[in-house]
């Protein structure tokens, strides 16, 4: 079991508990972030929002891969900065957020023409 690590994170030394700690709270609050645009797709396909059906379809599809894009992303990016800790090299730039940002403008774009429509 102690191989595991190894195998999984690479060579380079433990790197204090409180940054490894860190890591694993901005991975789980990712894990948040992609739970709750999933369980958007739910409220609006659960609670028949007044959309018509294909749109409603599209947008909770469309949350639900993005909740699981984000969700991914957070594994990525968990191991990727573990990594970088135990290798003693810069922290990698986290491309999960201006992708966030962008689908996050362009779902409220979307909804808010829906709602103005």
């Amino acid at each position: 079991m102690a191989e595991t690590p190894r195998r999984v994170l690479g060579p380079g030394t433990e790197p204090d508990p409180r940054f490894t700690l860190a890591n694993e709270r901005t991975f789980l609050a990712w894990i948040r972030t992609g739970l709750a645009l999933i369980a958007g797709a739910v409220a609006i396909e659960g609670f028949s929002i007044n959309l018509d059906e294909t749109v409603r379809g599209i947008l909770a599809v469309l949350l639900i891969l993005l909740g699981a894009t984000v969700a991914i992303g957070a594994g990525v990016r968990w191991l990727r900065v573990e990594q970088a800790m135990r290798q003693s090299r810069p922290l990698p730039f986290p491309t999960l957020i201006p992708f966030l940002v962008i689908a996050t403008v362009l779902a409220a774009i979307v909804l808010l023409l829906l709602v103005l429509k």
